[in-house]
């Protein structure tokens, strides 16, 4: 990588947790089937967020 490469998980770092807090706060606002679907999504970035950490 080059000095000015970009660090892509960071990215996927942010809207993991972005897509985390929606998750809490459609619970918290009682909307359980919008808190599963985040959260859904959220472990999906995690997984790329992982994948890239292996290589």
């Amino acid at each position: 990588m080059g000095l000015f490469s970009r660090d892509p998980s960071k990215k996927l770092q942010k809207e993991y947790e972005r897509k985390l807090e929606q998750a809490m706060q459609a619970a918290r606002n009682g909307d359980m089937r919008a808190n599963a679907s985040l959260t859904e999504e959220a472990e999906k970035l995690r997984e790329e967020i992982e994948a890239l950490k292996q290589r």
